[in-house]
């Protein structure tokens, strides 16, 4: 009995290395072919602040707190595929994700423009609000997984201006036979108050602008468009953004390369682009003031659209809408679950903060 102490001594030591071999022979493949190469493809340029930078924040925060066990290659618009075909390339694998504004999905997936801009809709942190604490998510996981598409919300900013135009916009028969370029849901709008409406990829606005192939345009907030040179050939800004009270970006994976994600790195993504999100939203509020301050040094007029006006466009919304709702049941139960939304919110909304006035 002296020598059994030893000797269990020395089998539980071989059985520890034993299992520790196991342990790292198993291991060490599992977090090889887990690793995550992903090109991904941007439908906005990354120097936009706020609109097309958060991407390049999420990859590097991803990269570091992964210890480079996750890694996004982001290529500029264009460079895979166009911006309106990145859903497309995500869903037949061609690009394993992108970032993409859902909006530019409305001729096959209707509903997809309530995901992305909606005209007298929610404000920003609202908007947020609803898609993680209400039933944003789940839907918008519901309609795109019939694409084979995992939507993950990758950014919000504030409202748009309502426009650049060459002349001067005071009633809603100032918009017959006016060409513009005009996105979403808010482009339908137009159409019915009699504008002749067509959507332009950013690249491609200032020089259509420039030519007179369009009157007006809208495009982002303040600081982008003036980096696209808007400001340059249509010096009437009007505000406010009603066709577009916030803007939401998203990163769409391809459902099964997304599916073959370890719960740790589909943590990891989603975490980064929770935290991408609320950058997004900083980064492009702290640069708004500064350039409407400048407008004056620029011959810039920032306008306010007048109240009847916003009225008159906010009536054709609501035929817009219905019309919309009528055809597409998806398009119905997500503008149902917004509008009940912002119902519940308004309230606390109405007493809880400063009147703006």
């Amino acid at each position: 009995m002296q020598n059994a102490k030893p000797r269990l001594c020395r089998s539980l030591a071989t059985w520890s290395l034993a299992a520790g071999l196991v342990a790292t022979t198993i291991s060490a493949p599992a977090i090889a072919d887990d690793k995550v190469r992903w090109k991904v493809q941007a439908v906005f340029g990354t120097h936009l602040p706020g609109l097309g930078d958060p991407i390049i924040r999420v990859a590097e925060q991803l990269k570091s707190a992964s210890g480079g066990n996750i890694q996004f290659k982001v290529y500029e618009p264009g460079k895979i595929v166009p911006p309106f075909a990145i859903t497309e390339a995500v869903k037949n694998k061609q690009v394993p994700a992108g970032l993409m504004l859902l909006g530019y999905d409305q001729g096959k997936i209707p509903a997809s423009g309530l995901f992305s801009n909606v005209p007298f809709g929610m404000e920003p942190w609202e908007y947020a609000t609803w898609w993680y604490e209400g039933e944003g998510k789940q839907l918008a996981e519901s309609i795109y997984a019939k694409h084979n598409i995992q939507p993950i919300l990758c950014g919000v900013i504030g409202p748009e201006t309502a426009g650049w135009f060459r002349q001067e916009i005071n009633s809603i028969e100032d918009f017959q036979g006016l060409k513009i370029r005009f996105a979403g849901l808010g482009g339908q709008v137009l159409q019915k108050a009699g504008a002749s409406v067509t959507s332009i990829p950013s690249s491609e606005i200032f020089p259509a602008l420039e030519k007179g192939a369009i009157d007006a345009t809208e495009f982002s907030m303040p600081a982008i468009d003036q980096m696209l040179g808007f400001d340059k050939v249509a010096k009437n800004n009007y505000f406010p953004g009603w066709h577009q009270t916030f803007t939401a970006n998203h990163l769409i994976v391809n459902k099964e390369i997304w599916n073959e994600l370890s719960p740790t790195n589909q943590s990891m993504i989603e975490m980064a682009c929770t935290a991408g999100t609320l950058r997004a939203l900083t980064r492009g509020e702290s640069l708004q003031g500064e350039v409407v301050s400048g407008f004056g040094d620029k011959g810039v007029s920032a306008r306010k659209l007048q109240p009847e006006l916003l009225s008159s466009l906010r009536e054709l919304t609501r035929e817009v809408m219905q019309e919309q709702a009528t055809k597409d049941a998806d398009f119905k139960r997500v503008y149902e679950s917004q509008q009940a939304f912002m119902k519940t919110y308004q309230p606390w909304k109405r007493l809880a903060y400063l009147p703006r006035d």
